[in-house]
């Protein structure tokens, strides 16, 4: 598709450039699953980006960052037109966002002779859970949590180490991520279900009225067509699912 057929009112406020630039979190493994020889990312989420400016028949410049945290904060300084993400609430002040093209299982992982044994049972007074704190189901917990409290960490492994060394009562985190972590743990155990399933995104700055109307679509029609499961499939990544349509997680 070439810029000619696109609505120059769209190309203003996604490719104010004349290219586009795609805010990446090269820290979620499951959407960032690679990389080339020259470094530049491979995964689900960069295949999104690309799409998505070739839809737009502009160039794609990738912005990586390696916390879903920096990448939102880029939002407010114009550093990126669209950012590949979890959708959560403190982000949303900030960034408009498309409903899910995948998502992700959080649970948690407790230690070796731990009494729990349920979601539920993890928010009790008194218990301390580790978790990456600016992680999209870091965000979750801190705004659905009502007993325990959080033990917050710069990264991932940070929490694990936290969990461990602290003998926290959960560690939170995403099933794939914990099923690692289980290998490195004896007698530990990842929880049956999930407290959240973490939403991955599109979104673009607030203020960008037509761009968030245009995303939106693009992203449905992203997972109607088989789009997203092709391409979950292609990079073989497993703990990631297509999406519901938008209007199944809609709020009844």
């Amino acid at each position: 598709m070439s810029t000619s057929a696109v609505d120059p009112s769209l190309l203003a406020e996604l490719a104010p450039t004349g290219r586009l630039r795609a805010g990446i979190n090269t820290g979620n493994f499951l959407l960032v699953s690679g990389q080339t020889a020259d470094g530049r990312p491979v995964g689900v989420s960069p295949d999104v980006a690309a799409e998505i400016a070739g839809r737009l028949g502009v160039p794609l410049d990738l912005v990586c960052y390696p916390d879903p945290g920096l990448l939102a904060d880029g939002a407010e300084r114009g550093a990126w037109d669209i950012g590949n993400i979890g959708a959560e609430p403190q982000r949303a002040r900030t960034i408009a966002f498309t409903a899910a093209y995948c998502q992700i299982e959080s649970t948690y992982l407790v230690p070796a002779g731990s009494t729990i044994t349920s979601i539920e049972e993890v928010d009790r007074p008194g218990r301390l859970i580790a978790t990456k704190g600016r992680a999209a189901y870091g965000l979750w917990l801190e705004n659905n949590l009502k007993h325990a409290e959080l033990v917050r960490t710069d990264s991932i492994d940070d929490s694990f180490d936290v969990f461990v060394e602290r003998k926290l009562d959960a560690l939170a985190g995403l099933r794939p991520r914990l099923l690692q972590d289980l290998e490195r743990l004896p007698g530990a155990r990842i929880l049956e279900g999930q407290f959240s399933a973490v939403q991955q995104s599109v979104g673009t700055p607030r203020g960008n009225a037509r761009a968030a109307k245009w995303l939106a679509d693009v992203v449905e029609e992203l997972k109607a067509s088989g789009f997203i499961a092709e391409r979950i499939a292609r990079h073989g990544v497993q703990g990631l699912s297509v999406a519901p349509p938008a209007e199944a997680l809609a709020p009844g």
